[in-house]
């Protein structure tokens, strides 16, 4: 019997198992995780920004957490001696139809605290990435790099020296209430907890449904995210993070450089549908979640609004020259035999029903669970302030 089975071992949920063990440490906490091991999916398969909160709207929980977060993150790191770098980074417009977007996110980004941004002239920007092009350009000091598996290990095993259980190769596949209880059936065992907190990223509206079959106005879509990498006798062209101005009408921050913290410069993401919920590659499909995604009142109407866009992302994803050529809006000099095939990650991605593709974290509690429901980038910049959010929901149900 546990006071609270936390079913998800990523980041996020084993930020928040730390964080409510740090509050209450005489709780009973476990966490299932499916994999056989923890941070198996979009933990370990992302670009490793430690997220400065530039973009976020003023107020928002993703604004709120991840500033909040970002000071936890740097101050976690440097107490368990995880390698990190605050690096930088320049954000480019590439056309003058563009700069009033740079503007809006110049204000976006001193309104979330970020002392220091600013608007860089032309040459200041040859200073800061040399090989760079554009018509406008603000430098974003705030901004750095981590390897968040590192982090998300760590977080792991505070929790077991703290009392708290991790079990992997446990898929949840049933939860039932009964007597006041959650019921939990995985692939091996079975527990009972008074409280879920469903953290389960990818499937998170799935394990919500089957605690809460009220819970049916939000899907997850899966973007797949692939990205070149840059031979390494070209690394020289990126001397930190390169990003351009985003696209205010598609909810993802277009391609960008990342010098990677475990080594490495990384080109890329696109976003493009993924086939299966943890389909990494275009030849991975599961039939009966595509056909889940498609039948989706609000993903059909993602695609008539952002049909253009997405035809523009699948088009890179199968055209390396396409990829390359969005590239040099940034760096002119970067070529196609510059790339090599890189990694991949998936974003889930919430999808309401009226074609929301939800901007911002979403959390919801029932009398038997906590749903994180929505919690795609800046979620692993995010995670210890996630976690304390959702510890306080916690604190409310266990009073002493």
């Amino acid at each position: 019997m546990y006071d609270i089975v936390i079913v998800g071992g990523g980041i996020v949920g084993l930020a928040t198992g730390l964080k409510i063990l740090h509050s209450r440490p005489d709780l009973k906490i476990a966490i299932l995780e499916k994999e056989n091991e923890l941070a198996k999916h979009q933990t370990a398969n992302n670009s490793g920004v430690i997220h400065s909160g530039l973009y976020y709207k003023p107020g928002s929980l993703k604004a709120t957490n991840c500033i909040n977060g970002y000071h936890e993150l740097i101050q976690f790191c440097k107490e368990e001696d995880i390698p990190f770098e605050i690096t930088g980074k320049v954000v480019i417009a590439t056309r003058k139809d563009q700069l009033h977007i740079l503007d809006t996110l110049l204000e976006r980004g001193l309104q979330n605290g970020l002392n220091g941004t600013r608007k860089i002239s032309l040459e200041e920007l040859k200073e800061y990435e040399p090989y760079c092009a554009g018509v406008g350009a603000i430098h974003v000091p705030q901004t750095g790099i981590v390897d968040y598996l590192k982090v998300a290990l760590a977080y792991g095993l505070k929790i077991q020296k703290m009392g708290g259980e991790i079990f992997t190769d446990h898929k949840v596949l049933k939860i039932e209430q009964k007597d006041s209880l959650n019921h939990i059936e995985t692939s091996k065992n079975s527990f009972k907890a008074k409280l879920i907190i469903n953290c389960a990223g990818l499937y998170s509206d799935k394990v919500a449904r089957l605690s809460d079959h009220s819970i049916d106005d939000v899907k997850i879509i899966p973007f797949r995210g692939e990205y070149y990498k840059i031979k390494k006798e070209r690394e020289y062209l990126v001397k930190n993070l390169i990003y351009p101005v985003p696209d205010p009408n598609f909810p993802f921050l277009g391609v960008h450089f990342t010098r990677m913290k475990k080594g490495g410069v990384e080109a890329g993401p696109n976003a493009v549908l993924a086939f299966k919920r943890e389909g990494y590659k275009k030849s991975q499909i599961n039939l009966a979640e595509l056909v889940e995604t498609l039948a989706w009142p609000g993903f059909q109407k993602v695609v008539g609004k952002y049909w253009k866009t997405g035809f523009g992302e699948f088009y890179r994803s199968f055209s390396k020259s396409a990829f390359t050529r969005a590239l040099q809006e940034l760096i002119p000099e970067i070529t196609e035999s510059d790339l090599i095939e890189g990694g991949s990650g998936v974003r889930a991605q919430a999808c309401d029903r009226t074609g929301g593709l939800l901007d911002d974290f979403e959390i919801r509690e029932s009398k038997f669970a906590i749903n994180i429901l929505n919690a795609p980038s800046p979620a692993a910049t995010s995670s210890l302030s996630i976690g304390n959010t959702v510890s306080e929901m916690v604190l409310k149900r266990f009073t002493t």
